[in-house]
């Protein structure tokens, strides 16, 4: 019997069932990258991550993080996610208000402020670059944009680590009401080497600056309930742009109730242009898992 401390969490949520699932496994030395696939394939949430003890004076913890596919370099939820699991197992302590995550991706600042259930942790995400811009008429994206009414930006190819098209449109009540062509969304994710199509609008809420929905095409086709890579993404798409919500860098995006979830993400771009992306995060299981 291996025993090893198990938890599934909700990231970007303050309840429950508002964000998006993300299972962490402590204390993961001995798991080799098979046994790390074939958990991740067995818990079949979006994500499953694997701590194991930093290897540097700099680092707080290494991870590894694996979708039910694939073994993924960087993404947003799971980083903010793991970061809870580690101050909740006491593994390791912010210095300076800072941990920092070792992984694929390299050394990552994650910044934890309050205490708690009041407690927010961002990642500072990996840069992201303009790979193109293009009109709604493009061959490659027209199918997947048919019938969106268009905001004022154009589209735009984004990499930030996982690449995203991205798509202003017209106003929320049209964003929240859009139906996905997911075939289209498909051919598109497989003819650009993204992840699909990350379509957004600006909002009056009193909460939130943005809505956003994320519509991943390959190699499945589903919608994400919350994307902090994404959603970094289009913070730097935004920047470039200087079309930031709001006038500080600090901008709140609610993602994910068309899909049953209700997650709120707090984005930053701070004086140097960094990207930082996270919100808060609740535990739902705690346990163990036996794995050999």
């Amino acid at each position: 019997m291996t025993l090893r401390r198990y938890l599934q969490l909700d990231v970007f949520a303050d309840r429950p069932g508002a964000g998006n699932p993300l299972a962490v496994v402590l204390d993961a030395e001995g798991l080799d990258a098979d046994a790390m696939q074939a958990i991740a394939r067995w818990t079949r949430l979006p994500e499953t991550t694997f701590v194991s003890p930093a290897v540097s004076a700099d680092s707080s913890y290494r991870i590894r993080i694996f979708s039910p596919r694939r073994e993924v370099p960087f993404a947003g939820h799971p980083s903010v996610g793991t970061a809870h699991a580690v101050l909740e197992a006491g593994l390791a302590t912010p210095r300076d208000g800072l941990l920092v995550q070792d992984g694929i991706a390299g050394k990552l600042p994650l910044r934890v402020a309050g205490e708690d259930a009041s407690r927010t942790i961002a990642v500072r995400t990996p840069p992201a670059k303009v790979m193109t811009t293009a009109e709604a008429s493009d061959p490659q994206l027209h199918d997947a944009l048919a019938g969106l009414p268009l905001g004022s930006l154009p589209p735009a190819l984004m990499d930030g680590g996982r690449r995203w098209w991205l798509a202003e449109l017209r106003d929320e009540a049209l964003l929240r009401a859009a139906t996905p062509d997911w075939a289209a969304i498909g051919r598109l994710a497989q003819a650009t080497d993204s992840m699909g199509l990350c379509v957004f609008a600006r909002s009056d809420d009193p909460v939130y600056y943005l809505a956003v929905r994320a519509w991943v095409g390959a190699p499945a086709q589903f919608e994400d309930a919350a994307s902090g890579a994404a959603n970094a993404t289009l913070a730097a798409w935004l920047a470039s742009q200087d079309a930031l919500p709001g006038d500080t860098g600090f901008y709140r995006i609610s993602q994910g109730r068309e899909v049953g979830h209700d997650a709120i993400i707090e984005l930053q771009v701070d004086a140097d242009g960094e990207v930082w992306s996270g919100g808060r995060v609740v535990t739902v299981v705690s346990g163990q898992i036996d794995w050999p």
